[in-house]
């Protein structure tokens, strides 16, 4: 039916009454309005609709079957389905929520999506061989299934599985089985040495001896370990194995290999040096090398090696003050003395009164813990011919292998300047001010050091504290 109302200054208002009608909603949604109502159509021209917050009932009252609908509303507590109300919607327990968990009711006077709760179920759980099983309740939430097996068999496994929240199953599903075992036996235990530089061996054995009892078929035999041939560690391993026959009888035998690794004695590094050695470092077949610290020499056997009689070979070297020859021909002779051994900063000043010189022999001669343990070893280029001054701490250089140095390394005489020299003669920083010993170490650190000097720097970190 349709009314349209006119009248002086007034819009045309044209009203469509629809019977009374049920909201749309969607079948097993579990949203049931509490009674019948009207829908209003009305039309106005130009003028739209007016919102109204105040509206008790602007959208009909939400029943969610097997659950709970929780509505807040802006106008208070007491209103549950006035326009801008959100309802948060959970079910039961052993109900799932299907679709929206939170809706509004909205301008249209509709909610802003459906749902409904839909009851929580297992899977039908499958039947077992010789066997059977009984549930409380079906495959529905907290039923409980008893396993239990015909006369003659044995039950393996869960004897009851419950059906959880989650839709599955607890526990794992059981099997019959024969009660008489099939007849197993292992190989022998054994024992076996590390090949050199190993600590494993590689060890072999036949599969055990099975029967059964009944038919005299086999089905599987599981391995519970390594594959015979495989490597084995240091230590004791047990080795199982399992049969099974037609009837899911099963029958288990062990026997254990042993792995003996030979070892000498630990080493000591030198005083003033360092070992580095293959394998583990002690075990037969282990080659320890010696190393000296910056400044010092190996004096005796490089290196050691681990003996069948767990013994070491050779004997000791020692790590000797390292001997600087300055009474050479060249520069190059006497640089080729330091090349993998040690780095070098040769410093370079005008004459002994250079204030920047003064300042940084002053820096470094308080640092000397710190450079021996980065391999530094300072060369000084002080004054003016002939009065120049070449020294290697109290050793003094020739005129001549002080003119050579200069040249290679480009170190004027006429303002302080500085250079730093790697272990393989390669000039790596240049200095033309004094710098802190602080910021030569951090290069050093960063840069320079190789992995074993690294390895060292972190164990003697606090060695000049």
């Amino acid at each position: 039916m349709a009314i349209q109302l006119t009248g002086r200054g007034a819009l045309s208002l044209l009203l469509f009454l629809t019977p009374a009608v049920m909201p749309t909603w969607y079948a097993g949604s579990g949203y049931h309005p509490d009674e019948s109502y009207n829908e209003v159509y009305a039309e106005e021209v130009p003028q739209t609709r007016t919102l109204d917050y105040q509206v008790p009932r602007w959208c009909y009252t939400l029943n969610i079957q097997d659950g709970e609908a929780t509505c807040y509303s802006p106008r208070g507590g007491n209103y549950h389905s006035s326009l801008g109300t959100r309802c948060e919607l959970s079910c039961d327990r052993g109900f799932r929520l299907i679709g929206r968990r939170s809706v509004q009711c909205l301008p249209s006077r509709r909610w802003s999506g459906t749902a409904y709760c839909r009851q929580m179920r297992c899977h039908a759980l499958p039947f077992i061989t010789s066997g059977t099983y009984t549930c409380t309740n079906g495959v529905l939430l907290d039923s409980r299934c008893d396993y239990s097996c015909s006369s003659g068999y044995h039950l393996e496994g869960d004897r009851s599985r419950i059906c959880m929240e989650d839709g599955r199953w607890s526990g794992g599903e059981p099997v019959c089985v024969d009660i008489d075992p099939p007849k197993i036996r292992c190989p022998h235990s054994r024992e076996k040495m590390a090949e050199p530089e190993k600590l494993t061996a590689r060890v072999y054995w036949d599969p055990p001896l099975v029967k059964d009892s009944a038919d005299g078929t086999i089905t599987r035999l599981i391995l519970r370990g390594p594959e015979p041939g495989s490597h084995f560690p240091e230590g004791e391993h047990v080795i199982r194995y399992t049969a099974y026959d037609r009837a899911y009888n099963r029958a288990s035998c062990k026997f254990i290999v042993k792995v003996q690794v030979r070892r000498c004695p630990t080493l000591k590094p030198p005083l003033h040096g360092y070992l580095t050695c293959t394998s583990v470092g002690d075990n037969y077949g282990a080659t320890c090398e010696y190393h000296c610290d910056g400044g010092y020499e190996r004096q005796g056997t490089p290196s050691r090696v681990c003996q069948s009689s767990r013994q070491w070979s050779g004997s000791p070297p020692i790590c000797a003050p390292m001997k600087i020859n300055v009474n050479v021909n060249s520069a190059a002779g006497l640089l080729d003395q330091f090349y993998e051994k040690r780095r070098l900063l040769i410093i370079s000043a005008p004459d002994p009164s250079n204030r920047y010189y003064k300042m940084q022999i002053s820096m470094l001669q308080q640092s000397t813990c710190g450079l021996d343990l980065r391999h530094v070893t300072i060369i000084e280029l002080v004054g003016q011919p002939p009065q120049e001054v070449g020294r290697i701490r109290e050793q003094q250089l020739s005129a001549n292998i002080i003119e050579e140095l200069r040249q290679f390394q480009h170190l004027t005489r006429s303002y302080f300047n500085m250079v730093l020299i790697d272990k393989q003669g390669i000039d790596r920083e240049r200095y033309m001010e004094p710098v802190t010993p602080e910021e030569i170490f951090t290069f050093i650190d960063d840069y320079l050091l190789s992995n074993e000097e690294l390895i060292q720097r972190r164990e003697q970190r606090d060695m000049c504290d």
